[in-house]
């Protein structure tokens, strides 16, 4: 498994970044969406931040988010490591990484790749759902709130998100923030 992956990493090209213009249209688009159109741009995101520029990367980042999905961490951590090993500018690795680490009960290396995450991509709604998520798990509600608030003045739409800060903004009222 580790060979394969190696000589992947060695087939890949140098770009990494998403298009940042066309992103910067989408979140405007996302901004101004309606309740019918949200999630299509929404897609359109996800789909721009999963494009690293190399065929070879972009299939560690599908190999370990299948392998996520399938509940095996080990592997998905093994390919999602070698991908940010090997295209540490690209956030979306180290996003689906952060999730792989989650889901196999690392919080710490999780918040270590979500905050790398936000530093590519300040943007990053799923980074801040995911930050907003183990804080509110973990007991910090207010900076919970914050990590969710924020992804909820990038993306306007997305129910989960208002569900949270409602959540979390009726259990702190009344409590210092």
């Amino acid at each position: 498994m580790r060979r394969m992956i190696l000589t992947l990493c060695l087939l890949a090209s140098p770009a990494f970044a998403a298009d940042d213009e066309r992103l910067n249209e989408l979140f405007t688009s996302l901004e101004n969406a309606d309740e019918t159109s949200w999630e299509q741009i929404e897609n359109k995101i996800w789909s721009e931040w999963s494009e690293s520029g190399s065929p070879a990367m972009d299939l560690l980042l599908q190999r370990g988010r299948e392998a996520t999905t399938e509940e095996r961490y080990e592997e998905a951590i093994e390919h999602l490591t070698a991908l940010v090993e090997n295209a540490p500018d690209f956030a979306e690795g180290w996003n689906a990484r952060a999730t792989a680490y989650y889901a196999a009960g690392l919080i710490g290396p999780s918040l270590h790749d979500i905050a790398r995450t936000l530093e590519l991509e300040p943007r990053h709604f799923g980074a801040l759902s995911g930050l907003g998520r183990i804080l509110e798990e973990t007991g910090n509600d207010p900076a919970a709130l914050e990590a969710y608030s924020e992804a909820l003045s990038i993306h306007p739409h997305r129910p989960s998100l208002i569900r949270a800060v409602e959540r979390l903004e009726g259990a702190l009222e009344g409590k210092s923030i």
